[in-house]
Order: structure tokens, then C-alpha cells, then sequence
């Protein structure tokens, strides 16, 4: 199941990621940056399906990270997509540093992958949660061992 799919605030972004895969016309810097917003933006939907105000802080430097580590706390296996996260970081770094470096397209091919890699993992987490394995409503299930 796409992360579109799975939850609403990510309709468009599977589609604007395979876009900025393919499109060789697309400046490089403005792109990978676009590619750390959407990370961002699926970031902030879990935080906010955890009942919490999305941070604006910066860890190193960027949001992105601030925001993982929001997600992950009391929530251990949040932690599975911080080198995501990292990754992500990484080549937007390596664009932006050298965006004429002859292997640019393929980094840009890489992020785009890891981007896709972030809305999938964070679009799973929420369906799980979404199936209710964080609702209250679910107790009774888990009790009787069903």
C-alpha cells in the first residue's frame, strides 16, 4: 500500500518524488531541497498523529532531524528511519555543496529514493497505529491474547 494511500497528508508527495527522479530539467539544489521539505512534512504528520506540536527547532543544522528526534521519543521503533533521515541530510549536503559535481544526478536519484523509502516506513507506522495498536479501544483485544 502507497504511503498516499495509507494516510492522507502524504496525497501528492509519492508522485512529486518520482517527478523530481526523472526530471533531468530540474535544478538540482531546488529539487533535494524539495525533497528535505516533503521529508519534513511526513515527519510532522506523525508528530501530530501523536497528539504533539511539530518542533521548529534544528538539530545540526536541520529540522528534519529536530523532528525525528521528537518522533522518536517513547516511541523506540521510530528510531528504524534515523539514518533515513540522516541520508537524506547527506545528500542534500553533497548537492548543495557541489551541485555541478558530475555525479549530482544520481545522488538526486538516490535522495529521491530515500525520500520515498522515509513517506513509506512513516506512512506504515501509521497505519499500524491507525489498525489500533496505540488506541485505547485496542486494550481489550490485547488482553484476551487476540
Amino acid at each position: 500500500m502507497s504511503g498516499q494511500a495509507a494516510y492522507p497528508a502524504f496525497a501528492g508527495i509519492e508522485e512529486r518524488i518520482d517527478t523530481i527522479a526523472v526530471d533531468g530539467g530540474t535544478e538540482p539544489v531546488r529539487a533535494v531541497a524539495e525533497l528535505l521539505a516533503m521529508g519534513e512534512r511526513v515527519l510532522e504528520a506523525w508528530v501530530r498523529a501523536r497528539g504533539e506540536a511539530p518542533t521548529e527547532a534544528r538539530k545540526e543544522g536541520f529540522r528534519l532531524l529536530a523532528l525525528h528526534r521528537q518522533g522518536a521519543r517513547g516511541e523506540p521503533s521510530f528510531n528504524a528511519c534515523r539514518e533515513t533521515c540522516r541520508e537524506l541530510v547527506y545528500h542534500y549536503n553533497m548537492i548543495t555543496l557541489a551541485p555541478d559535481h558530475p555525479d549530482t544526478g544520481h545522488r538526486l536519484t538516490l535522495a529521491a529514493m530515500i525520500a520515498r523509502h522515509l513517506v513509506l516506513f512513516v506512512s506504515g507506522k501509521l497505519e499500524v497505529a491507525g489498525l489500533g495498536e496505540f488506541c485505547c479501544s485496542s486494550r481489550p483485544l490485547r488482553a484476551t491474547g487476540h
